[in-house]
């Protein structure tokens, strides 16, 4: 790897970048890049200890242009999944509304219409690979931390100590180190998903499986969304959506632990819809709910001299398509930041990136929960708007 010579902010430094998720280990090899010593604890037992899940799309102007920044983009290039940038539509009795093949193919690489998509575990896979040996400390489950001195004492579920000079939280939606950054807390937007993996769809439900046809695959009316993703070891990833009260998963009276109540529920939920669609989710043996929340618009919080927050720790918003991409250029930004010699103090460098974090993340996030609803609670008109924003209409 090539590096060069840091300055003076992160001499001697040593970051900690808690989460080992895409925007925690793209800052590790832009900082490492740079010359910096970091390391990054991932609660994960081992890099082939769990499924990364769906397929994500990178867009032009933030994870292909974070991915060249890091020197990645030959290697990226070489494992995204080709055809899969496309999409298909459909109404709830299963007819075609949009088919997006010809998508395929009618871009590239330099054209910022093109959003190719990249298994999770293969896009982790290229950026572990890029690190130096042993970046990554696996099974280090973030309990607490403490200042001591100038820096942190990090204390992990296997009883291991870490000690840092800056901590960097890239945890996730449901982040351990925010509570040190800030207290606001997230809101629930209005919307629900309850997610499901199949593993083996070619033979657990082989129709789905030949509709989604490698595509990001939406079935949308009557008040609820079905997406299917393909996973890049040939499953899927589904997501059913719709407007729930606020905390309907403890008021619903179903155990989302017990997939035969879950089906139970789902089977009278889609009743009109196309037996195709049952037959994915009946496909499947494990649910989780997720109600979808967010951190305000409006959130701020005090710069700290050594300490904050990157992706869905810092921003969580419902999915749109953004998360990773947001996940990686916050990596880009904060690295810039970091090694930037015109900040003399890391607190001034950690603010300056903040203000840019803050007001990119803030009006995506606008604009997100403001078509919530359109999303999991779609009519006639709203799937009208897509098809024509899927088509190149708007």
């Amino acid at each position: 790897m090539e590096t060069s010579t840091a300055i003076n902010l992160l001499h001697h430094k040593k970051i900690a970048i808690v989460g080992g998720g895409p925007g925690g280990l793209t800052l590790a090899r832009l900082l490492q890049l740079k010359g910096v010593d970091v390391k990054v604890y991932e609660r994960d037992f081992s890099q082939a200890s769990r499924v990364q899940g769906a397929i994500i799309d990178l867009h032009f102007d933030s994870g292909l242009k974070v991915i060249e920044a890091a020197g990645l983009l030959e290697e990226f290039k070489a494992n995204y999944m080709r055809g899969a940038d496309k999409y298909r539509l459909l109404d709830p009795k299963g007819n075609i509304l949009l088919d997006d093949g010809n998508q395929s193919g009618a871009t590239s690489f330099g054209d910022e219409k093109f959003r190719p998509e990249i298994d999770r575990g293969a896009l982790r896979d290229i950026l572990i690979a890029a690190l130096y040996p042993d970046t990554v400390i696996w099974d280090s489950q973030f309990l607490t931390m403490q200042q001591v001195g100038q820096g942190w004492e990090l204390h992990f579920k296997n009883g291991t100590i870490a000690t840092a000079d800056i901590v960097i939280g890239s945890d996730g939606y449901r982040s351990q180190i925010r509570p040190y950054v800030t207290d606001v807390k997230a809101k629930y937007s209005g919307a629900t998903i309850i997610q499901g993996e199949i593993d083996h769809p070619e033979t657990a439900c082989p129709e789905m499986y030949e509709l989604v046809d490698q595509a990001n695959l939406m079935a949308m009316g009557a008040g609820a969304t079905i997406a299917v993703q393909p996973r890049g070891d040939g499953g899927l990833t589904f997501y059913v959506a719709s407007m729930y009260p606020e905390n309907w998963g403890a008021t619903s009276g179903i155990d989302f632990n017990d997939a035969e109540a879950v089906h139970s529920y789902l089977a009278d939920r889609f009743k009109d819809w196309s037996p195709v669609f049952f037959s994915l989710l009946e496909a499947c043996g494990q649910f989780v709910l997720r109600p979808l929340n967010y951190f305000p618009i409006d959130q701020r919080w005090e710069t700290k001299a050594n300490l904050t927050l990157i992706g869905d720790a810092a921003h969580l918003m419902p999915p749109n398509g953004e998360g990773v991409n947001l996940a990686m250029l916050d990596a880009l930004d904060l690295s810039e930041c970091l090694t930037d010699p015109k900040f003399s103090e890391l607190q001034e460098a950690i603010s300056a990136y903040e203000k840019i974090m803050f007001e990119r993340s803030a009006d995506l996030c606008r604009e997100t929960i403001e078509g919530i609803a359109d999303f999991a609670s779609p009519n006639e008109e709203s799937v009208e708007e897509l098809i024509r924003m899927l088509a190149g209409d708007e």
